[in-house]
């Protein structure tokens, strides 16, 4: 018991000095109200031990209360609660319960964003082995055939060393995007903003990917905006983004047409990509964004890309305050939309 009264006071020190300091206002106004000096000093000796009374409960209550704080963030440590609604503390500490279960729903937002991030580290590592595995198991297999004599053999050399050479055009490639996107999100990438004209700049791209679709049978159309037309954005950015959307279009088109549309509005140019090649399943829509990412791994493989173009696209078109839009119907086409800045 005594043990007991002793935490309590020890306890409710932490508010010694307005205790001295009301004994002392105390103790004064008896003097001056009480003139006999054998009343006061009664008076004075028993507002004392009610005082030390007082000290004894409100240590109590102090100790109770800190006991419980510690409780919990005890059981939070231990992870012993599955939600923050499992916090409860008495009527008293609302406020702190409240920030408790804030600091509680933080802690399990920082752990599961981190372990998120484990997990993508795992797979981009996982997905990175693969993809170099690719190339180069394919250039070390053409190059020990050789070795082994096909090197003497006229029909077949000059195919192996093409084959060979069309695989480290994959893994540069592959590197290239790699480097690319590495330093996108690690925000290494630097921007250059300024002004150009739209439509001698897609003019020039067409110009590069004519006689791709030509191969293909494929149109390849573009629909410019008024003469003179400029937008805001890094150009060669930007390029990277018409390449890649306009390679995909072609690759994944087997008849019919790839189509540029520009449409201007008050502050934008909304750009639009068009084809009519297979189309993307429903289901694939929210993820094609994904590095490596591919929707038909058997036949994305078969046109060659590295599974990153269109994760780098994105994030080139956020870097310009936009976004990518895509709509697409399986077996009908696909359209890639978005915004620059007049």
């Amino acid at each position: 018991m005594w043990n007991e009264i002793k935490l309590n006071i020890s306890s409710s020190l932490v508010f010694y000095k307005e205790f001295i300091l009301f004994l002392l206002f105390v103790c004064v106004i008896i003097l001056l109200v009480v003139e006999k000096l054998s009343l006061a000093i009664p008076l004075i000796f028993l507002i004392i031990i009610l005082s030390i009374f007082i000290l004894n409960l409100i240590g109590f209550r102090r100790r109770k209360e800190i006991d419980e704080i510690k409780n919990t963030i005890s059981s939070i440590r231990q992870n012993k609660y599955q939600s923050s609604d499992e916090i409860i503390l008495s009527k008293n500490l609302v406020g702190l319960e409240d920030e408790i279960k804030k600091m509680f729903e933080k802690a399990e937002g920082d752990i599961q964003y981190l372990e998120r991030l484990q997990k993508m580290r795992s797979q981009f590592l996982a997905n990175v082995s693969h993809e170099l595995r690719t190339p180069i198991f394919a250039i070390q297999g053409f190059l020990e055939t050789l070795l082994n004599g096909a090197i003497n053999d006229p029909k077949v050399n000059k195919h192996f060393l093409e084959k060979a050479n069309h695989h480290t055009i994959s893994l540069s490639n592959l590197l290239n995007d790699l480097i690319d996107i590495s330093m996108i999100e690690s925000g290494e990438m630097r921007m250059s903003y300024r002004y150009f004209e739209i439509n001698s700049f897609i003019d020039s791209i067409v110009d590069e990917f004519n006689q791709m679709a030509e191969e293909k049978n494929i149109k390849l159309i573009f629909n410019p905006a008024k003469d003179g037309l400029q937008v805001f954005g890094d150009k060669e950015k930007l390029r990277q983004v018409f390449n890649n959307l306009l390679q995909n279009a072609i690759k994944y088109t087997d008849e019919g047409s790839v189509e540029i549309i520009l449409e201007e509005e008050k502050k934008f140019v909304n750009v639009l990509i068009k084809d009519t090649g297979i189309g993307i399943p429903e289901e694939d829509l929210n993820r094609i964004f994904e590095r490596f990412y591919r929707v038909d791994k058997a036949r994305s493989r078969a046109v060659g890309g590295t599974g990153l173009g269109l994760a780098i696209v994105k994030h080139i078109i956020e870097a310009h305050n936009s976004k990518i839009l895509v709509q697409s119907q399986l077996g009908e086409g696909s359209q890639f939309s978005f915004k620059l800045k007049k």
